[in-house]
């Protein structure tokens, strides 16, 4: 039975994720910050599921969790990177430094830090990686200044990693998804309503849509590997580019 580990499993598509994964018959360690999400979500998936409780930007504490781990779920096969956020949709010069430095730490530095930890045992396990992206790392919008800069680091390193780690059997890709209705609107601007109204009438994707191309990208044979995809619902489009007239 192998064992993926998903970042980010209090919400949207990390909880989805990990429903998915237990479902197809893998067994999950889930990591988040909330506990009362964990514990609920440990007793809905029960034995196949071992939760962690910590930020992913506090090495120590995830150093400490990972180490703990009971023998059932030492070995992990599928490093999920799901956890990570957007904040604020200011433009560049109205943004809030401490929004900017949030994202690259979750985004980035949080990403980085944990596929370098578990780095050796995925390459001893011939295993693999999916970084969660986005359509933001490929298109840029007014508003998307770091967030976007984050997401196209993501899509970078793992088609660097890719480079790296050939011959290891190791198989990395990036899914990059558009319109999907979770928390993540709220979270990035605070208002319900604002999320509401972003996705009404657009028949978005959803978390299981997101967690569904996971797993079929996990599932593949260990001699294919999807570099990348792009996800977007039908509704969702390319803009036109912007562009200023002076008055």
């Amino acid at each position: 039975m192998p064992t993926a580990l998903i970042t980010g499993v209090t919400a949207g598509i990390g909880e989805a994720a990990a429903r998915a994964f237990v479902g197809a018959g893998w067994k999950v360690v889930g990591t988040g910050r909330r506990a009362d999400r964990l514990a609920a979500l440990q007793e809905e998936l029960g034995e196949a599921l071992h939760t962690l409780e910590f930020d992913v930007r506090d090495e120590a504490a995830r150093d400490a969790a990972l180490d703990a781990l009971p023998e059932a779920f030492v070995g992990i096969d599928l490093l999920i990177n799901n956890a990570g956020l957007a904040l604020g949709l200011e433009p560049a010069q109205q943004a809030k430094l401490s929004n900017w430095t949030t994202m690259i730490d979750t985004n980035i530095t949080a990403l980085v830090s944990i596929t370098h930890k578990l780095l050796p045992q995925l390459i001893a396990r011939k295993g693999a990686i999916i970084n969660l992206a986005s359509v933001a790392a490929n298109y840029p919008y007014p508003g998307g200044n770091v967030y976007g800069a984050t997401k196209a680091f993501v899509r970078q390193f793992s088609l660097n990693l890719r480079s790296d780690l050939i011959g290891t059997g190791v198989r990395v890709c990036s899914i990059e998804p558009g319109m999907v209705e979770t928390e993540f609107t709220l979270v990035r601007t605070g208002s319900q309503d604002v999320s509401d109204k972003l996705y009404a009438g657009v028949n978005p994707m959803t978390a299981e849509d997101i967690a569904a191309t996971m797993l079929w990208v996990a599932q593949q044979p260990p001699h294919l590997n999807v570099n990348a995809l792009e996800l977007m619902p039908v509704n969702q489009a390319w803009s036109p580019f912007l562009v200023h007239r002076a008055g």
